[in-house]
């Protein structure tokens, strides 16, 4: 055995968790991503995807990912900035910048390399990066990869960010990076005030609407357009892989900053560009959502009647006002074993344990989609209330 596997070697929670009956990951599905999937053979309601439209197996968006692939193969076989860039990109950028409403719009691999490739390399090691304490995972690791100096705030503390920025040398660049919907306990970044405090303190501010688009805004343009900043922050950021229902990112913002970022950011430099499928996957989805407001307020009717449920019920919900519904349960096997009682009843909910959130702080992420209906998420409701009360979560 050599060093390296000797000391990999001596990870072992996996091995316990499922020597336990409780390893909760890679539950292989056999179906496409809708309310409903099979696992094993059997029929389970499905509450842990991302696709907050719903949209994953519309046949528009399925005709036009086989279209695309008929027109231009699998793959681009290269980086957008050599052999990699189609007229089917430059179209989504266009229309991407017309749907946000910036300049310009580049286009990512995954939304991650978005957060790594544009945080990472915009700000100098005298500039300042500034970031709330749960920004989602890809922000962090950006972060780390910038030479710039970081001061954490505290999640969503107004005056904590206001600290953080009187620590900066008022002529250097400053960032503030934030989460527009945060993706673990979906409660809602305070855009306003932060907008407030970037103009008081010359800052710009970049915010991550992976979670946001499809759910907040006008045609489901993300929180800073619902709360009617979207010009007064600089950097938007989105992902294909959730309302878009293909796999991607994007970010949108000035000109200034992409002809920057096409020249230095290297996640988009030096990966492969998202292939002609994904591109023509999430050009009509996103033609699918500008015209289908309907998608949008169903997926708030849904929301309410399962946020309304679980409140009634007594679970303890933290702050979410959104489709994600955190249910702490505060305690790793506890979250772990809850999980696999709601699999065998029927219900497939995402455990999260640390990192994603604080050790303390563990919990099941419900999150809905335009597509359930109260019928199903009353039934999980009824599942849920059942497992909760036999671990004494729930009266």
């Amino acid at each position: 055995m050599t060093l390296l596997q000797a000391k990999l070697s001596k990870y072992t929670a996996p091995q316990e968790a499922k020597a336990a009956g409780i390893y909760p990951y890679f539950r292989a599905i056999s179906s496409e991503q809708d309310p409903e999937v099979i696992i094993n053979g059997k029929k389970v309601l499905m509450f842990g995807s991302n696709c907050y439209t719903g949209l994953v197996n519309d046949p528009r968006i399925k005709e036009a990912a086989i279209e695309a692939t008929k027109k231009y193969g699998t793959g681009c076989a290269g980086s957008p900035f050599l052999n990699g860039t189609l007229d089917l990109h430059k179209k989504l950028e266009a229309r991407l910048a017309e749907y946000i409403g910036k300049e310009d719009v580049m286009i990512y691999s995954t939304g991650f390399e978005v957060n790594l490739g544009v945080v990472s390399c915009l700000t100098g090691r005298e500039d300042y990066i500034i970031w709330d304490e749960q920004d989602h995972a890809s922000i962090i690791e950006g972060r780390r990869l910038s030479f710039s100096q970081q001061l954490k705030y505290r999640h969503n503390d107004m005056e904590s960010l206001e600290k953080q920025l009187q620590r900066c040398e008022p002529d250097k660049v400053k960032l503030i990076v934030t989460d527009g919907v945060f993706s673990m306990e979906g409660d809602v970044a305070n855009l306003p005030e932060i907008v407030r405090l970037a103009k008081k303190y010359n800052a710009s501010v970049m915010v991550d609407e992976a979670h946001g688009i499809g759910v907040f805004g006008r045609g489901g343009r993300g929180t800073c357009d619902h709360f009617g900043v979207r010009d007064d922050v600089e950097l938007i950021m989105g992902t294909f892989s959730k309302s878009f229902a293909s796999l991607g990112g994007f970010i949108a913002t000035n000109k200034e900053i992409t002809n920057y970022l096409r020249h230095h950011s290297r996640s988009y430099i030096f990966t492969a560009s998202i292939t002609p499928a994904s591109t023509a996957a999430a050009l009509a989805a996103l033609e699918i959502m500008e015209k289908e407001p309907e998608r949008q307020e169903k997926l708030w009717e849904v929301t309410h009647y399962a946020l309304d449920g679980f409140r009634n019920m007594g679970c303890e919900i933290g702050n979410t006002s959104t489709p994600i519904i955190p249910l702490f349960i505060r305690d790793n096997n506890k979250t772990f074993a809850i999980t696999r009682d709601l699999l065998n009843e029927g219900i497939f909910v995402n455990p999260v344990v640390s990192p994603a959130v604080a050790p303390q702080d563990t919990l099941i992420r419900f999150s809905l989609m335009a597509t359930h209906t109260k019928e199903q998420v009353t039934t999980a409701l009824e599942k849920i209330q059942k497992v909760f009360r036999a671990y004494d979560l729930i009266p």
